[in-house]
């Protein structure tokens, strides 16, 4: 039998101390994977990252699970993936995704192989001039800026022309974009894939008044049934990915004023999969994990 870790962190850890306000998804996780592992004959432990490589004796593969800070520690965080894999670990998705994805400048390989991404300016740091002449390059009067290495909308900040204090300053690796209206009637659109086939589709709308759609910021989901169109859109990004399509995949979109879809995020590290929008979810990953196990 078998042995899957799930890494967690000391936020998403049940009884680790004060959790992270979404870390009721870890949680879901856990209730969707834990007895379709089990039906296909594999033992589930959850592990902090950062435990002790003993702390994985026995362990057959690993997933990337509920790691949820470690965009504040990425080459520790990289540097355990690494130790993983050679002790002959499996790792998913592997530490050659998670080096690829871990900069959001990855965007700009998938637009080279033609994907639909949204305008991107991408600055080492930015100053209230920049971030305005930003929006007078993408003409538009709001502005969004993300860290190059970061999840969850953290650290990220809207601005609306003319009213970008003098002296402010983002100090972080930047990605700045025009804001999308979409975002607010429309909604993100989240397409999950195992393996490279699509397993369930969600959208996600802010909630009033704001724009981020991530659940510690008050954000809903609801099951989305895709157009063929939307998810061959989607399909594309995976097919544009440089490597072979990882465990698991969720590919965030959003639709532009022309109304083609564009790729926000290709989210291969970490992602929440939404297994309550995606009842066969747990099952289709028992089986993927299974027949890694067995190679």
């Amino acid at each position: 039998m078998s042995t899957i870790g799930f890494l967690a962190c000391d936020t998403t850890l049940p009884g680790a101390g004060e959790r992270r306000g979404d870390a009721f998804e870890h949680d879901l996780m856990m209730t969707a994977i834990e007895p379709a592992l089990a039906d296909a004959g594999l033992t589930l432990k959850v592990i902090d990252w950062e435990a002790p490589l003993e702390a994985f004796e026995g362990v057959d593969l690993v997933m990337l699970g509920t790691a949820w800070n470690y965009q504040d520690k990425a080459e520790a965080f990289l540097a355990k993936l690494d130790a993983l894999e050679a002790r002959g670990i499996i790792v998913c998705n592997s530490a050659e995704v998670v080096r690829w994805n871990i900069t959001k400048t990855y965007l700009r390989e998938l637009a080279t192989h033609g994907a639909a991404t949204i305008p991107t300016r991408w600055l080492d740091k930015v100053s209230a001039a920049e971030a305005e002449a930003a929006m007078d390059a993408f003409g538009c009067d709001r502005l969004v800026v993300k860290r190059q290495v970061g999840a969850g909308a953290m650290g990220q900040e809207m601005l609306t022309r003319g009213e970008v204090p003098a002296g402010w300053q983002f100090d972080h690796p930047a990605m700045l974009q025009p804001f999308l209206p979409a975002i607010a009637s429309e909604g993100e659109l989240s397409f999950i894939f195992i393996e490279g086939e699509l397993s369930h589709v969600l959208r996600k709308l802010p909630a009033k008044g704001d724009y981020r759609i991530q659940s510690l910021y008050g954000g809903q989901e609801s099951v989305h049934a895709p157009s063929p169109e939307e998810a061959s859109a989607a399909a594309a990004i995976i097919a544009a990915l440089p490597f072979a399509a990882p465990l698991y995949a969720r590919i965030d979109m959003l639709r532009m004023e022309d109304g083609a879809l564009a790729v926000m995020e290709s989210e291969l590290i970490e992602p929440y999969l939404y297994p309550e929008q995606g009842p066969e979810l747990g099952a289709r990953l028992a089986r993927a994990v299974q027949r890694k196990c067995a190679t």
